[in-house]
């Protein structure tokens, strides 16, 4: 408890901003896919209105349904948009200047939104949803990485699993708003669209406050100085030498060294293993069944998310069965809901922090952004296949659809158990050296390998 305590006060600029950019990051993600639910009716009866004012006659109920589901939809393509072009921008200016930028972005979506009723425009609607989801797609990846460019390694698990639990607090709050008693009321539906950007405002006034992180200062910049005062700053007076050595061997090997792109990244057989990872990692997230903590630290990110994919396969197995026999005992309901608590709570304290952890800590920083790009791509594709296709599967195959989510965890975690090496407490270095061992397998590792000598030989604490 002490060394808690003691941690709060030396690293307090750190959680000062690990709080600004969850606030507006993945907490206002969170909040915008959780509150759509509760405005459906209401934009549905909008769009119906403006229909009849416009031409005369009442919209056809299936071209009603075909526009709701491009308002609910649309926000996926604009994310997939967005995370295509986070690692330009990233590598270019910088997260912290993207991360403003993109505040403005998000302020002016829910700005079109929110007047849409009183412009009496569905249409606005549409290109709100479409301006959001460019911002989502860009805030995830420049998020995850600017947590974990600013985390020490003995605070690195711990920084990066908050991504996930400011996204349940952001569908948490976003549940609450949604109810009829506050903002999803009939009247009231357009000021909860446009609170999507109130979480965009306070980290677009809050973050000029805090530095660049120190790797994209040193390595980029070539500011030394202000690698050493943001390093202050974040994790207050000490002797943090050693960290800034560490990223000065970084630079030092990176001189003749472009940023990889993501057609060189996919190229690249030194990372060929790791990619597959996240491949597996952010696909089982989108087919686990379910559309962060301390313990990973102590666990391991590999134990995490192996134990929680088989744990949670067997979770499921066990709403199947509950959910099949509902109807003949009367307290079987009961069980099917407390299982799905269950659930998600394995989830939460497991893959969900271990996850974006593996997804920093296994790409060194020169191809990390076109890793994300990757990553996010998959991520938004899943979203949007999900969204439009669970429908009909459910509609088909009733409570048996878990099967399907049962079979993805099962395999899943069986490959981690395979397949990644632990991250817990390596440096980049012994963690390339493990993927080194699939990647080349029985050749020869070449010594220097083209674009991925930058930590090969020294060690990033950052």
């Amino acid at each position: 408890m002490t060394g808690f305590l003691s941690d709060l006060v030396q690293y307090r600029g750190l959680f000062q901003i690990i709080t600004v950019l969850g606030i507006g990051g993945t907490f206002q993600i969170g909040f915008q896919i959780s509150t759509i639910t509760y405005m459906s009716q209401h934009v549905k009866a909008f769009i119906n209105e403006t229909w009849l004012e416009r031409y005369g006659y009442p919209i056809h109920e299936d071209k009603l349904l075909f526009l709701w589901s491009i308002t609910v939809s649309v926000f996926g393509i604009g994310g997939l948009l967005g995370s295509s072009g986070s690692r330009y921008l990233t590598v270019k200016y910088g997260k912290k200047k993207c991360l403003l930028c993109n505040n403005l972005l998000m302020i002016v979506a829910a700005s079109i939104m929110g007047c849409s009723k009183t412009a009496q425009s569905f249409e606005m609607i549409l290109i709100g949803r479409f301006m959001c989801g460019i911002s989502a797609g860009l805030c995830v990846p420049l998020h995850h990485q600017y947590v974990g460019e600013i985390s020490p390694r003995k605070l690195r698990g711990f920084a990066n699993s908050t991504s996930s639990f400011f996204w349940s607090l952001g569908k948490a709050i976003g549940q609450i708003s949604g109810q009829r008693e506050l903002l999803g009321s009939k009247s009231l539906w357009p000021m909860l669209m446009a609170s999507c950007g109130l979480p965009a405002l306070v980290q677009l006034v809050t973050l000029p406050f805090f530095p660049e992180s120190p790797p994209y200062l040193l390595m980029h910049k070539g500011d030394q100085e202000g690698c050493k005062k943001a390093i202050r700053q974040l994790w207050g007076e000490g002797h943090h030498q050693a960290e800034i050595d560490d990223i000065m061997k970084e630079k030092a090997t990176m001189k003749n060294i472009k940023i990889m792109s993501v057609l060189e990244l996919m190229k690249e057989q030194a990372f060929r293993w790791q990619l597959y990872t996240i491949v597996i990692l952010t696909t089982t997230v989108q087919l686990c069944g379910i559309n962060a903590s301390s313990i990973i630290e102590r666990l391991g990110r590999k134990v995490l998310l192996r134990g929680g994919y088989w744990i949670m396969g067997s979770l499921l197995a066990g709403i199947t069965v509950t959910l099949s026999l509902q109807d003949w005992y009367f307290w079987m309901p009961y069980c099917s809901l407390c299982l799905i608590i269950l659930f998600v709570v394995v989830f939460g304290v497991g893959p969900a922090g271990a996850t974006v952890s593996i997804r920093i800590e296994i790409f060194k920083l020169s191809c990390r952004p076109s890793a994300f790009v990757i990553s996010a791509v998959l991520n938004w594709l899943g979203v949007f296949v999900i969204g439009t296709t669970f429908p009909f599967i459910v509609e088909r195959l009733k409570h048996f659809c878990f099967l399907i989510f049962m079979g993805v965890l099962f395999t899943s975690g069986t490959l981690i158990h395979l397949f990644l090496p632990e991250t817990k407490g390596k440096s980049i270095v012994e963690i390339t050296e493990e993927f080194n061992k699939l990647n080349f397998k029985k050749k020869h590792v070449p010594a220097t390998p083209n674009h991925v000598t930058e930590d090969y030989t020294f060690c990033t604490r950052l």
